[in-house]
């Protein structure tokens, strides 16, 4: 074990290891709750964008699975203690925008989690892979980060109802009752717990909040909601299972959607799998203090690798892109070093199976999941916001692309309309101040992309 993970030689243990494992996975664990929330979200009156509420079961095994798939392979391939699952916002660009808005079904969105792994997995095995890293300007690395938080934060804020739009604005909910006050109760609850540095803080806050919600109901106490019989959970226990799920391409299907729209979801969904992940490693390298000056880290090129061989393994178990965790610097600042951390939370994520049928209980009750796991949402965006002090705000050239990649993450609803306004200004700003040579190629490169997507998107609309 010394010979293959290096514990000692950097400056670990075995024990620090197995501690910063079980560390990034208790305060990762959110994901086996939220993940299935999102991609089965009910938008009310039983419409249901993606999944229906009974493949909650199903999507509920296939984050444990992917999420060991792609931890087990960061560890052996990287030896780097990042932890990998479905990712958050890539899970939203799943059901709000490419089943949502773009019209797919769910089964061809998972097709189109495919085949966008599939570009990804050329492009980690490809050198272009660091130079994708290594391309980015330091202050919009770190305004995706914050991005990222704030989008999840605008979810979880949507999802609880703490803000809603029923009066055509975004406005405060009812905060007195209902999930908006499980809610706020949550948020209390891990804010103290973290700041009493109580090790899965996150994750015990959630259990605590779901406590807290599930007893007055059961005891008949109306002060969230009603929660539904002894017979009626028996029932919905057994519903769903992961071959609801699994295997549930249709590759005919995309394309009688039309080939423009089908080429349009793909070029999307790589450029936010691409950035997303690269956005997210980089965010959590850089919390961890792991980047090195020039923004590169060991071991990052091979965990892209495993990234996107993940990303291709869920899609066929059927839940949305696989990516790294921020979490994991959680478990580094335990001590973490090594791939060894990884491989614990892997064996942590696969012991979890065990809970996945208690999805059948709360599929039937939308308004409870939501208000325990949005509070979660809300504390990791307040995280991820810290990077943005790494922005130059005093120097307009990068100050107005980190502001808009930041603000266009939760205003468009999109993390990779972020990027993409991001990189864009980044670059007409250069080339307008005489400074176009400061500016990597592939920044041009990945603008014209983006700029093409959109093109392709309003012909689509326009069709």
């Amino acid at each position: 074990m010394e010979k293959f993970f290096k514990i000692k030689q950097r400056g670990s243990t075995v024990r620090a290891e197995v501690l910063g494992g079980l560390t990034t996975f208790f305060a990762m664990a959110y994901i086996i709750f939220v993940n299935p929330s999102m991609l089965c979200a009910d938008l009310g009156d039983g419409f249901y964008p993606a999944m229906p509420a009974e493949n909650i079961v199903g999507v509920a095994v296939a984050t444990c699975l992917s999420a060991m798939i792609g931890t087990v392979l960061t560890g052996l391939l990287a030896n780097v203690p990042f932890a990998q699952a479905p990712g958050m916002g890539l899970n939203a660009f799943f059901t709000y925008t490419v089943c949502l808005t773009m019209g797919f079904s769910w089964q061809q969105a998972l097709t189109i989690v495919f085949f966008s792994g599939l570009i990804f997995l050329v492009i980690a095995l490809s050198p272009i892979r660091a130079k994708i890293i290594a391309s980015i300007p330091a202050s919009l690395k770190a305004a995706i980060s914050a991005g990222i938080g704030l989008f999840i934060t605008f979810i979880g804020l949507l999802n609880s109802k703490l803000i809603s739009f029923g009066s055509g604005v975004p406005a405060l909910g009812d905060v007195t009752h209902g999930a908006q006050l499980l809610c706020v109760i949550g948020i209390l609850v891990i804010v103290v717990l973290m700041v009493l540095k109580v090790r899965g803080a996150i994750f015990l806050g959630m259990l605590a909040t779901a406590v807290i919600g599930l007893v007055p109901s059961l005891l008949g106490w109306n002060w969230f909601g009603t929660f539904v019989s002894d017979g009626e959970i028996y029932n919905i226990a057994r519903i769903g299972d992961i071959s609801k799920v699994a295997f549930q391409f249709d590759f005919a299907g995309v394309f009688q959607v039309g080939v423009l729209p089908f080429i349009t979801a793909v070029i999307s969904f790589a450029l936010v799998d691409c950035f997303d992940t690269v956005g997210t490693l980089i965010g959590t390298a850089g919390a961890a203090g792991l980047l090195k000056e020039d923004g590169s880290m060991d071991g990052g090129d091979k965990a892209l690798i495993a990234d996107a061989v993940a990303t291709v393994s869920g899609s066929a178990l059927g839940t949305s892109t696989v990516t790294t965790f921020v979490e994991s610097a959680s478990g580094i600042s335990e001590g973490a070093r090594t791939g060894l951390s990884s491989l614990v939370v892997a064996v942590m994520f696969g012991l979890s199976l065990f809970v996945t049928p208690i999805f059948g209980v709360l599929g039937a009750n939308s308004w409870y999941l939501y208000a325990i796991t949005a509070p979660v949402l809300i504390v990791i965006g307040t995280l991820m916001m810290k990077s943005v002090v790494r922005v130059k705000w005093d120097d307009m050239e990068d100050a107005l692309p980190s502001f808009l990649t930041i603000a266009m993450m939760p205003f468009a609803y999109s993390i990779s309309d972020g990027i993409a306004f991001g990189f864009i200004s980044y670059c007409v700003i250069k080339l307008v101040r005489g400074k176009g040579k400061q500016v990597p190629v592939l920044m041009y490169i990945i603008s014209l992309l983006f700029l093409a997507k959109y093109v392709l998107m309003n012909l689509k609309i326009g069709a």
